[in-house]
């Protein structure tokens, strides 16, 4: 009588060496595809999702989600922990728009995006974001939560070209 684990045996030698063979091929391009995209967590209530798929050669327009890394401050160290930080926000303002701030209310080509908080919910002070022309390369970029941390506040300022990981979109 033939015992199946023998046949198993001898079946799972050239499956075996099949996969060694073919695993080059295959890491390639998982290798390239894993340069280019990634999927997030989000661990702020900022945005309403919870998974994100970034994808960094996916153009930016406005109303993009994008991912940055804001620069570096004592305020975002105290809120997230010592840096780097991994933001996503929304794309208000394109190069070449106009932010001005009226009061507590932000605009971008004068219409409302955002309100100004004087402090953190820890008491820290917030100071206003860039005002003027957007420059080429950069964003201005917000949430609809009222605390969120954005372009409004210089400590965040714009999201330029060289901070952008890229554009994700919500899957969870």
């Amino acid at each position: 009588m033939i015992h199946i684990a023998h046949l198993l045996r001898g079946a799972r030698r050239p499956l075996l060496l099949t996969g060694i063979v073919a695993l080059p091929f295959a890491w390639a391009p998982l290798a390239a595809f894993s340069k280019d995209h990634a999927f997030l967590i989000n661990s702020s209530p900022s945005l309403p999702n919870w998974a994100f798929w970034l994808d960094k050669s996916a153009p930016i327009a406005r109303g993009s989600l994008i991912f940055f890394e804001p620069p570096s401050s004592p305020l975002l160290d105290k809120h997230f922990g010592e840096g780097p930080h991994l933001f996503g926000k929304r794309v208000l303002g394109l190069p070449g728009d106009v932010v001005s701030h009226e009061g507590a209310q932000v605009r971008v080509n004068g219409r409302v995006v955002g309100a100004r908080l004087e402090q953190t919910r820890l008491g820290l002070r917030l100071s206003p974001g860039p005002e003027g022309v957007i420059p080429r390369g950069c964003y201005y970029v917000g949430s609809d939560h009222p605390r969120g941390f954005d372009s409004r506040y210089a400590e965040v300022g714009f999201a330029c070209r060289g901070q952008i990981l890229g554009s994700g979109r919500a899957i969870l």
